[in-house]
């Protein structure tokens, strides 16, 4: 007797440890297939800003642009994938466990109607609120009046790309809830495509015609928009779920009174906070940056651009992939199940967020030539870009932690405690820059910005297991000194190739840097994960967990 129940209990546990190790393969799945995805965008967008660069250059104007494209970011973050999904993701994944499929789809109309409403109400006061909120935004672009005159137009030709990245947000809400990943995961590539054949062939023809040729880049970015908009509704349709918008007021009203829109609006508050947040930092770092030398909000940005590399192959593949998979543990009481995803997920951060920390902080410098080095981009542009984009290095594990961390709050429906750490973290911040902006100019505003993303991503970190929502499983200790050990090496290898060749100097062998960049980077590869094998990490064990 006793030997069947042995049996049975061990039946069971290998039944237990089979789902386990389906789910983890899942995960992995899913996060390899977003991650493969983000990467092709990554790489269309290093092309698109490698060709902005080449064309324009980095100067007024093209400080005028990156700040006019930051003000639409900035409301989208609000009402798209920022403060609307963080809302929006877990109420979504709650009624479609609790309630079925029938009455979530009457959620998903719901909530996009009310949205749409006020994204065109949004749009209509943003094109004619353009001048107030580029002084707001970069007051110092009045160096050079044409640069803000600039700077107003292309605003209002591309407010109303708010609207469309906002519903792209939400058939993405939608999509990752139904664990459908690749098209969203995938559209970023349009806007890319766009902005490279409106920086290659729009601005010439712009010029031909007597406008301002960094005009044709605003264009692109509107016709981004529309086109993501359109094939992430095409599978929403494909899957039966395309919502219906209603345009009437009485069908508003209706969308408005739900209790699932209401409890989305009740989360979006400290979301919104949250978001807002965020972005006051960059509202005030960009303030401060259009105030010093011209070209050092487009210095900025070049350098954002090849950070956000792995923040969005790891960071954001994560959080995208956890978000639902949380929600839907949480609504379903699997403590055990929500707490292993996070330690899985925060195991990977570690693995693979670390080395590429090491890379940007004592490799910068070639990454930046290879990449921007040509056409009107000089040896002084190269410098600046680099001293950027080592503040981020200094920040990113914190950045990619975040992603992971933020949704154990937002999956339990928590969107106040992100929202505190957030302000208290932008305060340190701003005091991080009173003291080193006057040492380390642009460079400062990077540097603040990741010791600020270090401290959240910590915050975050003790919260989850004081509440208990997480407690890391066994191994951590030889995990992270396996990860050291073999990035000390990754970073004696790399800080040889810095300086054993004349990166700038290559300027006129550009397929020569270009192929010698991609050899220092497979080599860096083997030597990372061949030192982590030797040290005895295996990675099945991901699989396992």
């Amino acid at each position: 007797m006793s030997e069947d129940v042995a049996s049975k209990a061990c039946d069971s546990n290998r039944c237990w440890s089979d789902a386990a190790t389906l789910r983890a393969v899942s995960l992995l799945k899913s996060a390899s297939i977003v991650s493969l995805l983000t990467l092709v965008s990554r790489i269309t967008g290093l092309v698109r800003e490698l060709l902005i660069a080449s064309t324009f250059g980095a100067n007024a104007m093209t400080d005028a642009f990156n700040v006019a494209f930051r003000i639409p970011n900035l409301f989208r973050r609000f009402f798209g994938e920022g403060a609307f999904s963080q809302a929006f993701v877990p109420v979504l994944a709650a009624s479609k466990a609790q309630h079925g499929e029938a009455a979530t789809q009457t959620v998903i109309n719901h909530a996009a109607t009310v949205l749409t409403w006020a994204l065109l109400v949004l749009s209509v006061i943003g094109v004619a609120a353009a001048p107030a909120l580029v002084w707001a935004m970069a007051s110092g672009l009045q160096q050079d009046p044409r640069g803000f005159e600039v700077a107003i137009v292309m605003t209002r030709w591309m407010f109303p790309y708010i609207a469309f990245m906002s519903l792209v947000a939400l058939a993405a809400g939608v999509l990752n809830t139904w664990k459908h990943f690749a098209v969203p995961a995938a559209t970023p590539v349009l806007l890319n495509l766009c902005m490279i054949v409106a920086a290659w062939l729009g601005a010439p023809w712009f010029k031909t015609l007597g406008l301002e040729p960094i005009y044709a880049l605003a264009g692109g970015v509107l016709l981004g928009g529309v086109l993501q908009l359109g094939v992430q509704w095409w599978a929403l349709k494909k899957l039966g779920l395309a919502p219906a918008i209603g345009l009437r007021w009485r069908v508003l009203r209706a969308a408005w009174a739900d209790p699932a829109t209401k409890n989305i609006l009740r989360l979006m508050g400290p979301a919104l906070l949250g978001v807002s947040v965020a972005h006051i930092s960059m509202l005030i770092n960009t303030q401060i940056a259009s105030h010093l030398a011209p070209g050092s909000v487009s210095w900025i940005t070049y350098a954002d651009r090849l950070m956000e590399f792995p923040t969005a192959m790891l960071g954001v593949a994560m959080g995208v992939v956890l978000m639902p998979q949380l929600a839907l543990a949480r609504a379903a009481g699997d403590k055990a199940k929500y707490s292993a995803m996070l330690d899985w997920g925060l195991r990977l951060v570690v693995l693979l967020a670390v080395p590429c920390a090491v890379a940007l902080i004592v490799f910068p410098m070639p990454l930046v030539a290879v990449l921007y080095h040509y056409g009107a981009m000089t040896d002084l542009d190269v410098q600046k870009i680099t001293y950027a984009l080592m503040g981020w290095g200094v920040g990113l594990i914190g950045i990619v932690a975040i992603k992971v961390l933020a949704p154990g709050y937002y999956a339990n429906q928590d969107t106040k405690t992100p929202v505190t750490i957030a302000v208290a973290v932008l305060i340190i911040t701003q005091l991080l820059n009173v003291v080193l902006v006057p040492v380390f100019a642009h460079a400062a505003l990077t540097l603040s910005i990741g010791i600020g993303a270090m401290i959240n991503a910590g915050w975050l970190l003790v919260g989850l297991m004081r509440r208990g929502s997480y407690k890391p499983e066994p191994g951590w200790g030889a995990f992270v000194l396996q990860v050291i050990a073999a990035c000390a090496l990754l970073a004696v290898f790399l800080m040889w190739a810095n300086s054993a060749f004349a990166w700038t100097q290559l300027r006129s062998e550009s397929f020569k840097r270009i192929w010698l960049l991609a050899l220092v980077l497979i080599g860096a590869g083997a030597i990372y994960f061949a030192a982590i094998w030797a040290a005895g990490l295996k990675l099945r064990q991901f699989l396992r967990r």
